[in-house]
């Protein structure tokens, strides 16, 4: 996966999540299990999304192999400090 076949998963998911927020908002009710489910998934995937980005970067400026980077686990993602 390249680097702009990342972006665009990104800006995909981002998409989703602004859509399930706004009609979270719109009918004032929250949302239901399903749907917090579903956020839930894709804040974990752009983590993953954002991570592998982040080490295709770093890779190529340290003259690495940004190809050799694959998606982690989300378990691992996760659990990183900020």
């Amino acid at each position: 996966m390249d680097d702009k076949t990342i972006l665009s998963r990104i800006s995909e998911l981002v998409d989703e999540e602004h859509r399930l927020r706004a009609a979270a908002q719109e009918h004032e009710t929250g949302t239901d299990d399903e749907a917090r489910e579903r956020l839930r998934a894709l804040e974990e995937h752009l983590d993953q999304c954002w991570d592998l980005l982040r080490r295709r970067r770093a890779a190529r400026r340290t003259h690495g192999d940004p190809d050799a980077q694959g998606e982690r686990p989300v378990t691992e993602v996760e659990r990183y400090l900020q």
